[in-house]
């Protein structure tokens, strides 16, 4: 049995379509949630650790994917949650976890990077077979508002006029789904990227088209990036941290393309082009108006 923790999220959706036919259990926090997903479902909470222990029982394999990093001093909550879904694992016997993991994750990085390397050492020492996900910027962030945008409805960033790779969290869904049925790869890490690496502007321009309106990409340096997330209400250290991230990404970091979404499906990823037209009409309807959105 595949027990897929994270499982309302854009990757855990799309896994749950993909795992269609296998055994699957959603770990989820709210009932009306895992009856939506329309798949058998326990009901738990990572900070619970009896309910994810139970959530085990009969489970060898296991998709982590939940938590982020928040505005927060000290460990990342995510680092002490992953943690007890591994050790629920060890505990119950658990083949094979397949975790979702971040590209650049590192010893001593800020944030999610960092946070998502000290779980990636946890479950290296664990004794579990692993694989490891190491995705691109989601271009789902473009349809559920996890961009940060202006208050006139334009995307807003410190890319300067770099590209970014972003992937289709189908893809990663797609990726996970092979790890957990067809080909475990145990003890290896994939970085998973679209197949092309795009800068703001250009996405602009092909969401201006899907969206029926113009929309704009306004850059900043880093400095005055992290004072307009602080306006918008982030806490000061959390939005220098973000600046921070996004002025390495404006170094071209998150630039280059793999294959390895091909070696895993045996297609090869879809384009941002693909994406826009598979979600249109969601994203007309997100982008149609100017309201202020400011979303980490």
């Amino acid at each position: 049995m595949i027990l897929i923790t994270g499982a309302s999220g854009s990757i855990g959706r799309h896994l749950v379509h993909h795992l269609r036919g296998e055994e699957i259990t959603a770990f989820v926090r709210d009932p009306a949630v895992g009856d939506e997903l329309g798949c058998p479902y326990v009901v738990g909470d990572f900070d619970d650790p009896e309910s994810v222990a139970t959530a085990m029982t009969g489970v060898d394999r296991v998709f982590l994917n939940a938590g982020g990093a928040q505005p927060v001093t000290g460990e990342q909550p995510m680092v002490r949650q992953q943690r007890v879904v591994i050790d629920a694992a060890i505990e119950a016997g658990v083949e094979h976890i397949v975790k979702v993991s971040v590209w650049h994750a590192r010893e001593g990085a800020k944030l999610a990077e960092g946070a998502h390397w000290v779980i990636e050492e946890h479950l290296k020492a664990s004794g579990l077979a692993w694989s490891i996900l190491q995705p691109s910027g989601f271009m789902q962030n473009f349809r559920t508002g996890a961009a940060v945008f202006t208050e006139n409805g334009d995307i807003l960033g410190a890319y300067g006029d770099s590209r970014v790779s972003y992937v289709d969290c189908s893809d990663i869904a797609a990726c996970a789904a092979a790890l957990l049925t067809v080909s475990p790869r145990a003890g290896e890490t994939f970085v998973l990227t679209g197949p092309e690496a795009l800068t703001h502007t250009e996405i602009a321009a092909k969401l201006s088209a899907v969206a029926g309106r113009e929309i704009g990409y306004v850059d900043l340096p880093a400095q005055a990036f992290a004072a307009r997330l602080a306006s918008n209400g982030l806490p000061a250290r959390f939005a220098q941290d973000v600046a921070a991230l996004f002025a390495e990404v404006a170094e071209g970091r998150l630039a280059p393309t793999t294959d390895a979404v091909a070696d895993l499906t045996g297609r090869p990823p879809r384009t941002f082009d693909d994406f826009l037209r598979e979600n249109a009409e969601t994203i007309r309807e997100s982008w149609s108006g100017s309201a202020a959105r400011v979303s980490l």
